[in-house]
């Protein structure tokens, strides 16, 4: 079997494709835009992506001028270029240019130019090719306009930073420090005048509030919010020398990301050491007075007694001694009360307890609460155990039992009655109080145990008083590790529980 060769009469003949036909298949199934255009910038030929991307058809490009769809702020730096490349400085450029599509958007893409030469060296025509850029491009300008405003944030953030009259900390989850404003870097110069690592947990010269002992490294504010803590209102004190040690109030959030995960803390130092100065003087000014108060008002009410007990007063001055005894008696327990107000002001220990019958110290307090609640025109009903031994304060308890049924027969109308009741309940001693009368307005209940505060109901009915009562109550409970429960509604009366280990 013979075969044919290459140059056989009859082989089929296959013409071989010429350059332009490659350029041209080329050209047409480019995924990137490419066009032919004459020297003097006419369309000679576009591909479908070019179409594409301007959102003209190729017949409508084919009769127009490059300058057409060149954006009119790039038209100057185009024509240098083609300048430069028809004086033959150059035959190719690369440069990001910015064309007018159909609809009148801007087209941002980089432009490849290369100008192509007749074997004599004349020009002959232009090859461009476009990448388009525009969603690139349109990246860039958000990301640069959300840059300018996280800077514009950032710089406003920083100057409210720096001037708030607040010492500000921010601590990353590891306890590292990662910022903090001027005016704490004044706080911390003073409690740490070595130097500071830059990390929570240092021990300085920081105080309890009582200035009684340095803080240890798990109670530092910045350690305990790093643990997710959060809190206010913490007093602390640093400084080397209590003269000049500052009172600082410490309040902490948590900084969490969308899963919740705790990723650091910011915590705020108020400079409180002008109030707590004068809070203790205050303080200091109320309890010499009271201590001066208390010895002329021990004395008259020891002559009141000689003059009650005498055969020789008739019952108009018995009348009468009587009345000026309540006085004097509700006279002396305010200043009891400012004493002890005075001492939880300045930290000092409030009770010291003893074994004894608490039933006696009860009943004391009821006889003595007696004529208040017979002029009041209020009906006292008690219920005490025969014994009860409970090793307590005695002259917090009688404080605590004075107040809670003064207030109850002071907000009690006439014809109202007050119960008290004295009982035992798994090691631990249970006082309740309870009237039938106005009742606490459930605004003023979160309230009634701060200092010196005075709900709606005191203030409309005009009970006499200084907002101390409950203050005082909840202060020698919390001495002696107890606990205080207060439910009322108005028009209801109001019932306190006072629960005490014995």
């Amino acid at each position: 079997m013979t075969g044919r060769g290459v140059g056989d009469v009859g082989a089929p003949q296959v013409r071989e494709p010429d350059h332009d036909d490659l350029w041209h298949v080329t050209m047409e199934h480019s995924p990137v835009g490419m066009a032919m255009v004459s020297i003097s910038g006419n369309v000679v030929t576009a591909n479908a992506a070019l179409c594409e991307m301007v959102g003209f058809r190729a017949d409508v490009l084919s009769r127009m001028n490059i300058r057409d769809l060149t954006h009119p702020d790039d038209l100057a730096a185009d024509l240098r270029l083609v300048a430069r490349c028809l004086a033959g400085e150059t035959n190719s450029y690369r440069v990001t240019r910015r064309y007018v599509r159909a609809d009148g958007s801007t087209l941002v893409v980089e432009l490849s130019v290369a100008l192509m030469r007749a074997p004599s060296g004349s020009p002959v025509r232009f090859v461009l090719q476009f990448l388009d850029l525009t969603d690139r491009q349109t990246f860039i300008e958000r990301l640069g306009a959300a840059e300018a405003t996280v800077e514009s944030q950032q710089r406003k953030v920083d100057a409210v930073f720096g001037t708030v009259a607040v010492g500000l900390l921010l601590v990353d989850a590891d306890g590292s420090y990662a910022g903090y404003n001027s005016h704490h870097r004044d706080f911390m110069d003073l409690a740490y005048p070595d130097g500071h690592v830059g990390r929570a947990g240092q021990t300085g010269h920081l105080y309890d509030f009582e200035q009684s002992r340095a803080l240890t490294s798990e109670e530092m504010p910045a350690v305990r919010a790093v643990a997710g803590e959060e809190f206010d209102d913490v007093l602390i004190w640093i400084g080397a020398d209590p003269r000049t040690r500052r009172a600082l109030s410490v309040s902490a959030r948590s900084i969490r990301d969308g899963s919740g995960v705790l990723t650091g803390a910011a915590l705020a130092f108020q400079d409180v050491t002008e109030l707590m100065r004068a809070i203790r003087a205050k303080d200091e000014f109320v309890g010499t007075v009271s201590h001066e108060l208390r010895t002329p008002l021990t004395s008259a009410m020891a002559y009141l007694e000689l003059i009650d007990e005498s055969s020789e007063a008739s019952p108009r001055l018995h009348q009468q001694v009587t009345a000026v005894r309540r006085n004097v008696t509700r006279l002396s327990r305010l200043i009891a009360d400012l004493l002890l107000a005075t001492r939880v002001g300045v930290g000092s220990t409030l009770v010291e307890p003893y074994l004894l019958d608490a039933v006696t110290v009860v009943a004391e307090a009821l006889d003595a609460a007696r004529v208040e609640a017979a002029v009041a025109g209020v009906t006292l009903e008690i219920e005490l155990p025969d014994r009860l031994d409970a090793r307590v304060d005695g002259l917090r308890l009688r404080q605590l039992v004075d107040n809670l049924v003064a207030n109850a027969i002071g907000f009690t109308p006439r014809g109202g009655h007050v119960a008290v009741t004295l009982t035992t309940q798994v090691d631990h001693l249970v006082l309740v109080v309870s009237d039938d009368g106005a009742g606490i307005d459930a605004a003023d209940l979160d309230a009634v145990f701060e200092r010196f505060y005075r709900g709606a109901n005191a203030r409309s009915l005009g009970v006499p008083g200084t907002g101390l009562g409950l203050t005082i109550v909840r202060a020698i409970v919390d001495a002696h590790h107890g606990e205080v429960g207060l439910t009322s509604a108005p028009g209801r009366g109001t019932t306190v529980r006072v629960v005490l280990p014995v």
